[in-house]
C-alpha cells in the first residue's frame, strides 16, 4: 500500500495476525479441550475462588447441582468458569461434570414432541429450570427436564453455543 502525504510517498506492509478474540479452535493448555466450553456442576456446593489455588479467597459458593457453567480458562486442576449472569471464578475440576445441561431463559417454554414449531406440547418449563441437553441440531435442542423429554429452540437456552451441534 502506498500513501501520499505532502508529496512524500510511504510504503506500508499489512500483516494479518489473526483475530483478537478467542476462536473456536482455541484449546485448553491442560485438557486440550475447546475453550470456551460448557459443563455442569457435579457437586451440590462448590467454592468459587479468586484464583486457581486453595490459598485464594473464596468469593462465593455455587449451590446448585447440574447448573450449567462455561469454562473460559484452565490452570492445573483448576477451571475458570462463569454462570449465565457472568459471575464466576476458579473452581476445582472435581466439582465439574462433562454432562451437558442448560437453563431455560424464557418464561413458560413449550417442550415440543418434534423439532418443529407447530407440534404437540409435552410440557411447559418455567424460566430458570435446569434441563439435561441430549442433542442439538442447528436450531433445536432435545432436552430432559422433570421427567419430560422434548425439543426446544436453541435460542431459549443458556448452556449451548448458537453454532454448536451434537448427538
Amino acid at each position: 500500500m502506498t500513501v501520499m502525504k505532502s508529496g512524500l510517498a510511504a510504503v506500508f506492509t499489512l500483516i494479518f495476525v489473526g483475530p483478537l478474540a478467542a476462536t473456536a479452535e482455541d484449546r485448553g493448555p491442560v485438557t486440550n479441550l475447546p475453550l470456551p466450553r460448557f459443563v455442569s456442576m457435579k457437586a451440590a456446593e462448590g467454592n468459587v475462588r479468586r484464583g486457581p489455588s486453595l490459598t485464594h479467597r473464596i468469593d462465593w459458593i455455587f449451590k446448585r447441582r447440574d447448573m450449567p457453567l462455561e469454562i473460559t480458562a484452565e490452570h492445573g486442576h483448576w477451571r475458570r468458569v462463569r454462570d449465565r449472569d457472568g459471575a464466576g471464578g476458579w473452581v476445582h475440576y472435581t466439582l465439574l461434570s462433562g454432562v451437558r445441561t442448560a437453563s431455560v431463559e424464557v418464561e413458560m417454554l413449550d417442550l415440543l414432541v418434534k423439532p418443529e414449531p407447530d407440534t404437540m406440547v409435552v410440557a411447559r418449563l418455567e424460566q430458570g429450570v435446569i434441563a439435561r441437553v441430549e442433542e442439538c441440531k442447528p436450531d433445536w435442542c432435545a432436552i430432559s427436564a422433570a421427567g419430560y423429554d422434548g425439543w426446544v429452540p436453541k435460542t431459549a437456552l443458556w448452556g449451548v453455543k448458537a453454532s454448536e451441534t451434537f448427538e
